[in-house]
């Protein structure tokens, strides 16, 4: 199933720095990628701000830190 998928794992830190860096990498559609968040660490609020547009533009995050995942519900509202 995931071989259809372009995985990209992000760790350590996210900070509104890395955003365009990854809007330009990920330059294509969204539901083809996962973003594994297995190892990251800390994200400000761009970059969660970021992960949510990613998951609404159907990207598909997979080991989302509780913290980042409860933030992004938080956005959403």
């Amino acid at each position: 199933m995931r071989q259809r998928f372009t995985v990209f794992t992000l760790s350590g830190r996210m900070e509104a720095e890395q955003v365009p860096e990854l809007k330009e990498l990920f330059d294509r559609d969204y539901r083809e990628i996962i973003l594994d968040l297995r190892d990251l660490r800390l994200a400000d609020r761009d970059a969660v701000r970021f992960l949510r547009g990613c998951e609404t533009d159907g990207m598909t995050l997979e080991n989302c830190p509780a913290y980042v995942r409860e933030w992004i519900d938080r956005e959403k509202d």
